[in-house]
């Protein structure tokens, strides 16, 4: 299989890929809730020869290839979108509230695409190509869901990768970017503080304990952490973007409730600052007569690239897409196109890459001067669909070439 022909028979799939990525935009559901899009995906798969099969609470697997010995590699799409109300200016644009404004909806049309070129193909293939198709992402929860449910077994999985569309990246579209080995993506915790105080009447704070001046020294507290508690070289975002208590202007509430999230790009980094965090809650607390209760939610550890991986995957983004359009970090820094492969967005792919050798891609999907102006996660995102073909072939070549390099 030439590169040059699997370019082609992509291009010649555009407009299914293209129809599919729009129908996947107009029925964006969110977290676990994905039910008429993993309806749409079995269908399409099922529809080209495959045998979808359930994987966890709402994840599908599917299996090209195992006509040749060999090993067997992971190539993940996912499928959620943000509970966000759709604004921008498309005329395929979501109208039940949620909306696809990472770009999942083109993952999850671009693998579908990849499974038609290896099924074409399947004869060729020296192994076993195992496509995810994975919910709860943007809650960092489906990744581990699948895994709990034995994604990475049955065949056994001997390598991942995953691509991410990247809207604002001063690249042409199609172009791809290779994460340099190690961490990318820093782990992520989600996080709630209660404190307990005693209500009161606002004319007489003596009677109650006042649980909003606790929180806010509590808040004030938590930001020493980074400027007096961390080395130079660590890097972590600690945020608190909730603070609620009480309900009427002259009384004093029982109680107060923060929310935040903590970025942390390795583990030891992530343990230290979640047992200081809870030490300064509680103590700062008590210091107030008042009782804090900390408790860390949903997030994922830290993505880790691996380094022979992405040493094969930048050679075999130049073989199929030639040297303008696929770098290495390293090529980038060179170029003094960046200085770092890490990105301050979390993944929950991570909890792959925790387990084999895994690698992410960053696949440029709009540049501002072309009216790509928004950024992920806005409700005025928009994405190039001209990379849809070309994502198919990424996905695909990868695959074909590592199992053809490691075949026994």
């Amino acid at each position: 299989m030439k590169a040059d022909k699997l370019l082609q028979e992509a291009e010649q799939i555009r407009d299914h890929v293209l129809r599919e990525r729009r129908t996947l935009h107009q029925m964006p559901g969110t977290g676990f809730n994905i039910s008429d899009t993993l309806a749409f995906v079995r269908q399409e798969l099922t529809e080209m020869g495959l045998q979808p099969t359930d994987c966890g609470r709402a994840g599908l697997v599917a299996l090209v290839g195992g006509k040749r010995p060999g090993k067997v590699f992971l190539l993940r799409a996912d499928m959620d979108a943000l509970p966000i109300r759709e604004e921008a200016d498309v005329d395929f644009a979501s109208h039940n509230g949620r909306m696809h404004a990472c770009g999942h909806d083109l993952h999850t049309a671009m693998l579908l695409g990849a499974a038609r070129l290896l099924k074409a193909h399947e004869d060729e293939i020296d192994g076993t190509v195992k496509l995810m198709f994975q919910p709860a992402e943007e809650i960092f929860e489906g990744s581990h869901d699948m895994i709990e449910a034995g994604l990475l077994e049955n065949p056994k999985v001997d390598a991942a990768l995953m691509i991410h569309v990247m809207a604002g990246m001063p690249f042409p579209a199609g172009t791809v970017v290779v994460s340099a080995p190690g961490v990318s993506a820093p782990a992520a915790d989600y996080f709630e503080i209660k404190v307990q105080g005693k209500g009161c009447h606002g004319s007489m704070p003596n009677t109650g304990v006042d649980p909003l001046t606790a929180a806010a020294h509590i808040l004030i507290a938590l930001q020493e952490l980074h400027s007096r508690e961390l080395a130079m070289g660590d890097r972590a975002v600690l945020t608190i973007g909730t603070m609620n208590a009480g309900t009427a202007a002259n009384v004093i509430p029982d109680t107060a409730v923060m929310g935040g999230s903590l970025r942390t790009f390795d583990e030891e980094t992530r343990a230290f600052l979640k047992q200081r965090m809870t030490e300064i809650a509680q103590c700062t607390a008590r210091a107030f007569r008042a009782e804090a209760d900390i408790t860390f939610g949903s997030g994922c550890p830290t993505l880790v690239n691996d380094k022979e991986l992405s040493i094969c995957c930048g050679q075999y983004m130049k073989e199929l897409l030639g040297q303008g359009k696929a770098f290495s970090v390293a090529e980038l820094n060179a170029m003094g196109g960046g200085s770092s492969s890490k990105t301050a967005g979390s993944e929950d792919f991570a909890y792959v890459s925790q387990e084999v050798p895994s690698l992410m891609l960053a696949l440029a999907a709009g540049q501002p001067e072309k009216g790509y102006c928004y950024p992920q996660h806005h409700p005025m995102a928009k994405f190039d669909e001209s990379v849809l073909p070309g994502g198919s072939a990424v996905y695909a070549w990868t695959a074909l070439r590592w199992l053809q390099d490691h075949k026994a």
